[in-house]
């Protein structure tokens, strides 16, 4: 039989989920050997969109998007990468929930730019001169840039086949991912690709795993007030982890490094909105109502990764 035919494109992300998959390595020689990798772009191949936007309908086996919808140029390829993918995978907790980078959609397109290119001391722009999608450069050159829309993520553009967390994916769950896909041994069209557990249920500072009953906690605390102990559930100790309601694929790395979760595995199954269980998870471990007006910046905190996807987004007034 032929070698599955694989593309790879990275819309509105950082380039992270890339390297979790050179992350790989030994893994990833193995698993390269047995796909046939026809477009990966922009990062790794020198690919062009006209090479994809040939091929024909359908031609690809899998196809991975790895970033969030940001403008009209990732609007147009993942469009593409849709009808030339048999199933297409969002990549990353940008392309399956939109992401840190989704947090733009707390803003409108004008106040970032007025930040980015007006608006800041470092900044010398006398003449307020913004990026344009059109100019024309010595009277005869036209150069284009694509127009920025809200951040949104892939299922929002597209019909998606199949989810991936992870800022980025952890790369030993990317391997169990791709080993799946080629052995065929994958959930009902639509799923996450999950080991399905949350982080606490394969976290070692999680005291039930221990033997032990849990306790609420009595302050609300940020690592910046003190480090944690070492081995302590950071929820009892009144740090925001938002543990119970993130997909574990990681492993519990942040917690095992005493960092709280802060939710980049995506929701765990069955949960619709990200945030509104995490604030319901969390307000349900605290000893009294009072300590809720002590969480700083809450739509930052449980909407960090999932703005775009939520139901808050959805309602926000652009």
């Amino acid at each position: 039989m032929s070698k599955p035919k694989l593309a790879y494109y990275l819309a509105g992300g950082c380039g992270g989920c890339d390297i979790a998959v050179v992350d790989l390595s030994e893994t990833l020689v193995d698993v390269a050997l047995q796909l046939d990798i026809v477009f990966w772009a922009p990062t790794v191949a020198d690919a062009k969109y006209k090479d994809l936007e040939a091929m024909p309908d359908g031609s690809i086996d899998v196809g991975l998007v790895s970033g969030n919808v940001r403008n009209s140029e990732h609007e147009h390829i993942v469009k593409v990468m849709r009808q030339k993918c048999k199933v297409l995978i969002a990549f990353g907790i940008c392309a399956s929930c939109g992401g840190i980078k989704g947090l733009v959609n707390l803003h409108t397109t004008e106040q970032l730019l007025d930040k980015a290119y007006i608006n800041t001391f470092s900044t010398d722009n006398p003449e307020k001169i913004l990026p344009q999608t059109t100019v024309v450069v010595d009277g005869k050159y036209e150069l284009t840039l694509p127009s920025l829309m809200d951040a949104r993520p892939l299922d929002q553009v597209v019909k998606v086949d199949y989810y991936v967390g992870g800022c980025p994916p952890y790369h030993e769950h990317i391997g169990k991912a791709f080993m799946a896909l080629l052995s065929g041994q994958l959930p009902p069209s639509g799923s996450w690709i999950t080991m399905g557990k949350a982080v606490c249920e394969v976290c070692n500072r999680n005291p039930v795993l221990q033997g032990k009953s849990k306790k609420f906690a009595t302050t609300v605390k940020r690592t910046i007030d003190g480090p944690p102990s070492e081995d302590g559930c950071l929820l009892e100790e009144g740090y925001l982890c938002l543990g119970p309601v993130t997909q574990g694929d990681c492993g519990s790395k942040c917690p095992s490094a005493n960092v709280p979760c802060r939710g980049c595995g995506g929701p765990i199954p069955g949960v619709k909105d990200f945030g509104l269980r995490a604030i319901s998870a969390i307000a349900s471990m605290l000893d009294n109502e009072e300590l809720v007006d002590q969480i700083p910046d809450p739509v930052h905190l449980f909407y960090r990764y999932t703005l775009p996807s939520s139901f808050l987004g959805k309602k926000i007034k652009r």
